[in-house]
């Protein structure tokens, strides 16, 4: 029987291989918290963060209390509810059409044309969006709406639309591939049985892939669930090129404390309120879910 210094030595490679990450997660994600402070002050480079003077809850009055909280919090939470639904619907749609296509090479080919938007940078997707809505030369409105174009960067109407497709279109690759790797793991021989028993696609879908696909579901629901409170700020900032007449459809939390930074003094004790305001939130959100859940099916829950 292995005494407890062995069972130490025998894990040390697994240690060493962890440090290089423990040190980065300390230094980017637990040093900077000291940070939080700024968001009960009235930041002053010359005093510096310590020495500027001490406003309390100032900062999070302006988010929440400003005539445009209402437009900007109902803007963050609506687009990402959106965003958690039909990108979970589309990535369970093209994971089962992947999954279901017999060539190797064909299925490998389409994993990775699927992921590639993923991988791209806002601002190459903001420039491939205005190719399509540019007023003059924009594909659409050279062609479908060639007859009566329209100024996309200052009508409102078509912009949720607009983003939640650029949203889907960038990310969901990404959960496309969890729930591919999902399937992949689902024991063959429940199709097998299905088939014999006259079970068709659908129903094979509806009874065997679908359920078996509920853990992958919540973990990605808990996530997106704790960036509820958060947005994309590419998304929201470089997609509509910064357009003031589509603020009241475009503008989100993060946007919105952008641009109070940019324009106004205080901006970085006000941005502060507004992360840990965020942080705060995505927590809460986070347990509530997970709790629910673990009521509802223990086994599912994440913690």
């Amino acid at each position: 029987m292995k005494t407890r210094t062995g069972k130490i030595k025998q894990f040390i490679p697994l240690y060493l291989m962890m440090l290089p990450c423990t040190v980065y997660l300390i230094i980017n994600n637990y040093i900077p918290m000291f940070g939080i402070i700024a968001a009960f002050k009235s930041f002053k480079i010359s005093k510096g963060l310590l020495g500027s003077p001490w406003v309390g809850f100032k900062n999070f009055e302006y988010l929440l209390s400003s005539s445009d909280a209402g437009i900007i919090i109902r803007n963050t939470l609506l687009y990402n509810i959106a965003f958690i639904i039909v990108n979970n619907v589309i990535g369970i749609l093209l994971a089962i059409l992947i999954s279901d296509i017999g060539r190797k090479g064909l299925k490998k080919l389409y994993q990775s044309s699927i992921l590639l938007p993923f991988t791209l940078s806002m601002v190459i997707v903001s420039y491939i969006v205005f190719a399509f809505l540019s007023q003059q030369n924009g594909m659409l409105n050279y062609t479908i709406f060639k007859d009566n174009p329209i100024q996309w960067y200052n009508d409102p109407t078509w912009w949720p639309l607009i983003l939640i497709i650029v949203n889907c279109w960038k990310t969901v690759g990404y959960g496309t591939l969890i729930y591919i790797a999902g399937i992949s793991a689902i024991d063959g021989s429940l199709y097998e049985a299905a088939s014999i028993d006259g079970a068709g696609k659908w129903k094979q879908i509806k009874h065997i892939t679908l359920p078996c696909l509920i853990p992958s579901m919540i973990t990605l629901f808990i996530l997106s669930v704790g960036r509820i409170f958060y947005s994309d700020f590419g998304l929201f900032y470089l997609i509509p090129q910064n357009s003031g007449p589509l603020y009241n459809v475009t503008d989100t939390i993060d946007t919105y404390v952008y641009r109070s930074l940019m324009m106004s003094a205080g901006g970085i004790g006000r941005s502060a309120a507004a992360g840990l305001l965020q942080a705060v939130v995505g927590f809460i959100m986070v347990i509530s879910v997970n709790a629910i859940i673990r009521k509802i099916s223990e086994k599912d829950a994440i913690f």
